[in-house]
């Protein structure tokens, strides 16, 4: 059997040549990066424009790829907004849809718009409906009974729905919690 460096098997072999080195790919464009970002799922602009700076990018340049963006229909509030209220009605209340909304940089006229098909909407009967989906019976005892409201009002439901559902719920006096 042969052996020594020149009749090795296997990696050893090759380890002495050196791969040749790949040169640096140049940065991507912030507008190939906000085309990244908007491939996944849409974002409002303000949401965006965040991303795209923590990335380092400065903000003359991301306002730019933004504006390019926007005019070529790729990037709208608009659009952004009438998703999340798809997605969350039924499951969330009104305030706390707005309120998400707002908290990702959506224009208030842009969140009046995406509200305005949920006007029509019984807060109470969605809210009931949810109830029923979560806990089905009338809460036991108090405890139980301070959860469920508590439940309904993290997802954005006023206390004046909330009680009218406990007390539909059977939950017997409300008005103490």
């Amino acid at each position: 059997m042969l052996t020594g460096p020149k009749f090795r098997r296997g990696r050893a072999a090759t380890a002495s040549a050196d791969p040749p080195r790949r040169a640096a790919a140049p940065a991507p464009s912030p507008k190939a990066v906000a085309v990244r970002y908007l491939a996944r799922r849409d974002y409002s602009r303000a949401e965006l424009a965040q991303r795209l700076a923590q990335r380092g990018i400065d903000a003359a340049a991301i306002e730019v790829a933004l504006d390019q963006l926007t005019a070529a229909g790729y990037l709208s509030d608009e659009r952004y907004a009438a998703a999340v209220v798809a997605q969350r009605s039924g499951r969330y209340g009104k305030r706390a849809i707005a309120y998400a909304l707002r908290e990702k940089g959506v224009t208030a006229d842009a969140v009046a718009a995406a509200l305005a098909p949920l006007a029509a909407t019984d807060e109470f009967a969605d809210a009931m409906a949810l109830w029923r989906q979560r806990f089905r019976t009338p809460p036991a005892n108090d405890r139980d009974k301070a959860r469920q409201v508590r439940f309904l009002q993290a997802r954005g439901y006023p206390l004046s729905v909330v009680l009218k559902v406990m007390r539909a719920a059977g939950a017997g006096d409300v008005e103490d919690l």
